[in-house]
Formats: C-alpha cells, sequence, structure tokens
C-alpha cells in the first residue's frame, strides 16, 4: 500500500470529508483533465479514475462526471496492460444520504454513457447490479477502497453499483 493511502483512506471515511469532498474533488479533476486534454485526474493518484459523460435524466443535456472506478480486465488480458474490458461504478456519494445524480442518470439512459479512459473516449452499457452479482462487487468495492464502509453504515439507502461494458460500437 502506498504511502498515505491509509492515512487518506481513514479522512475520507469521517462525516467532515463527505460534507466538503463533493464539492471540491470533482471541480478540481473537471480542471485538471481539461488542462491536460483528458491526461490526467487528479484523484486518480489514490484511486483510478475516469469521466462519465451521460444525458441527464430530466434535461437530456450531457452531464459530465469525474468518478472512481474499479477496472476489471477483459478475459485473456493481462493485468495492467491497458485492456480493461469494464469498470464498476461505486454510487456512495461520499456516504450522503441521497443517491448521486449520475446514478439516476445511467438508470435513464444506460446505452447512453460515454467514458473518457485514460484519454480515450469509449462508449459504454451501464449495468445495474443486483442480487448475487452485486454482493459480490460489493465484497470486492470493499477490498478495493474501505471507506465504502463507513459509508454505507451510515446511510439507510443501498449504495448503487454499477458496471460499465465497452458497447459493440467502441473500437478495442
Amino acid at each position: 500500500m502506498a504511502p498515505g493511502v491509509r492515512l487518506i483512506q481513514k479522512v475520507s471515511s469521517t462525516r467532515t470529508f463527505a460534507s466538503i469532498a463533493p464539492h471540491v474533488v470533482p471541480a478540481m479533476d473537471r480542471a485538471v483533465h481539461r488542462l491536460t486534454r483528458g491526461k490526467v485526474l487528479l484523484s486518480a493518484r489514490m484511486l483510478p479514475g475516469l469521466i462519465l459523460t451521460v444525458p441527464g435524466a430530466r434535461s437530456g443535456r450531457p452531464r459530465t462526471t469525474p468518478l472512481a472506478c474499479m477496472p476489471e480486465q477483459g478475459p485473456g488480458s493481462g493485468k495492467g496492460n491497458g485492456a480493461e474490458q469494464s469498470w464498476i461504478l461505486v454510487g456512495s456519494n461520499f456516504g450522503r444520504t441521497g443517491h448521486p445524480a449520475w446514478t439516476a442518470n445511467l438508470l435513464a439512459g444506460p446505452d447512453a454513457a460515454v467514458i473518457n479512459w485514460k484519454g480515450r473516449d469509449i462508449p459504454v452499457r451501464a449495468t445495474l447490479l443486483k442480487g448475487a452479482e452485486r454482493e459480490a462487487v460489493w465484497q470486492a468495492a470493499l477490498k478495493f477502497w474501505p471507506p465504502y464502509a463507513a459509508y454505507q453504515a451510515r446511510i439507510e439507502r443501498e449504495i448503487r453499483l454499477f458496471r460499465l461494458e465497452r458497447r459493440d460500437d467502441a473500437a478495442t
């Protein structure tokens, strides 16, 4: 584990962080991502990150959100070779009571999403995970980023988990 990761995990589990981070982290990520032409996300220094663009559930206008993700490797691909075929998104909203808006947008337009991953735009299809599949991914998410447990413990809603998979019209 990289130096400082445990400290950041501890800080990110607090209610104070949950009240401040949603206003600061995405704004910083958007600015740096734009300035570096899609090459850098500041938050990706701790967790892998992507930029999700999906039409708004009500407005239909494109909504762009920087998000942490858990990349999944495709069949037969070597770990870390950039052959990610799917990504897990965790709708934790930093442990705040409501679901993050981007989750409603994915539910309304699961085939209309595009991610920017490592500077490349990739059309994806979103699937809300349920049942045993959700539980297995949730356990993996807790190992990946333990603060998710603190987020879930302080809210009544079930945190939404999505798998984003490359659409057939996406180049590999």
